[in-house]
């Protein structure tokens, strides 16, 4: 085998930076100036120059590329999850191996959203006499999503500021973020609607139950007294109330419209995501049995049913979801009728008006559904579109912002 000539391997050669050159060119002319010139001078100007290039020399195992780190997350009551909106405080410790002195440090860390867009974060350390540093930040306002932490990289320079030295470390960490909520008193439709299946006065459940008990929740203001599981609460030291088995009631479903081309903007989408959260989260306080249909690149269907298992599916499901559907809303509910249930309260979460939602909704009560329309991010014509609805016997609510969602759903006008 031929061995490669010198003009091959040049360009594999290490490259070195003018500023090394330039240091190199004193040390030699120093070391010029004391062989030809002599004297005291000429060695002082010698030893200083060997001094200085012996230590900018050095610099190169100072460390930095072994540093080890730990990073810390305070999330404060959240846990693991975090409400959209929240800010996450992050702690990094860092230990530089070695003995050779560090001036001061630089820091860059990267927190990496999962559709790409990344949030940096930047500071400048200085290490104590033992080369440990700490830096403590806190993140903006956080949007839902999953987030991984990308390489620490740290960055020191000699007293000079001449040569620069880098290295990074692993600390792999990830969190999730959950979409924005808002607190619902009262779903009023749909608890008119229980109440006119199950034939019985009013009740903040909406939801008749039986006498036989099914387990055990947590305590709910107004509970009577006969209601307390007074075992469960001995043992727990906090206040449990009896559950018991509630009645075969029409089946609820939420029905998310994915599809790409019917919202105008991401925030629209996403306040789509926080009203069929918000509904899950009022359904999972109240014991509601919630379905959902949300079909896009991905195809999740969940059939209603109540506990927090359901509840817990559809949070880890919200976290994820984007408008990345290729089909319209009506096409999604023709594949999807066989597992409606006749009877049932279907909610559409959809930006659609006009014609092609009034076939939608129109198609739904021939198969003997009971259709409601959430319009996401109405225009200003909403009047138009919701009376219309209204005098075709379906419920429609105009949702232009988050907060106004319980209001709407309470009865009151929005």
């Amino acid at each position: 085998m031929m061995k490669p000539s010198f003009a091959h391997r040049l360009p594999f050669r290490p490259r070195f930076s003018r500023k090394f050159w330039a240091v190199a060119t004193a040390f030699a002319g120093s070391l010029g100036f004391l062989l030809f010139q002599g004297g005291k001078l000429a060695l002082m100007l010698f030893v200083m120059m060997t001094i200085l290039s012996v230590y900018l020399l050095l610099g190169q195992w100072s460390g930095i590329k072994r540093t080890q780190g730990v990073r810390t997350l305070s999330s404060g009551d959240y846990g693991s999850l975090l409400p959209a909106g929240s800010s996450l405080g992050v702690t990094i410790q860092l230990q530089i191996p070695g003995i050779w002195p560090i001036p001061y440090l630089f820091i860059k860390d990267r927190l990496v959203h999962k559709s790409g867009r990344e949030l940096t974060f930047e500071a400048t350390v200085v290490p104590d006499w033992r080369r440990r540093a700490e830096w403590e930040y806190r993140t903006p306002a956080m949007r839902r999503g999953r987030y991984t932490f990308g390489q620490t990289e740290c960055v020191t320079e000699d007293v000079f500021g001449l040569f620069e030295h880098k290295g990074g470390l692993e600390l792999p960490q990830s969190i999730a973020v959950l979409p924005q909520t808002v607190p619902i008193r009262e779903w009023q439709q749909n608890n008119q609607m229980m109440k006119g299946t199950s034939h019985h006065s009013s009740t903040t459940r909406a939801v008749r139950e039986t006498t036989q008990i099914n387990g055990v929740r947590e305590y709910i203001y107004g509970d009577r007294l006969s209601r307390i599981h007074w075992n469960a609460t001995a043992k727990t030291g906090t206040w449990k109330s009896k559950e018991f088995e509630r009645e075969s009631l029409p089946k609820t479903y939420l029905i998310l419209d994915r599809a790409g081309q019917a919202y105008d903007d991401p925030d629209q989408f996403e306040l789509a995501v926080s009203v069929a959260a918000s509904l899950f989260q009022y359904g999972s306080e109240r014991g509601l049995a919630l379905g959902l249909v949300s079909t896009g690149a991905d195809d999740v269907y969940l059939e209603p049913k109540t506990g927090q298992a359901l509840y817990q599916a559809a949070q880890k499901h919200f976290i994820d979801v984007e408008a990345d559907g290729d089909h319209d809303i009506r096409h999604v509910l023709k594949t999807k009728v066989h597992q409606l249930v006749p009877g049932g309260f279907v909610t559409l979460i959809s930006p659609m008006s006009g014609e092609p939602m009034l076939q939608v909704l129109a198609w739904l009560k021939q198969q003997q559904m009971n259709p409601c329309h959430l319009w996401i991010g109405a225009a200003r014509e909403k009047e138009i579109w919701v009376k219309d609805l209204h005098t075709r016997g379906i419920p429609c609510y105009a949702v232009r912002q988050l907060s106004e969602l319980p209001g709407l759903l309470g009865g009151r006008k929005g």
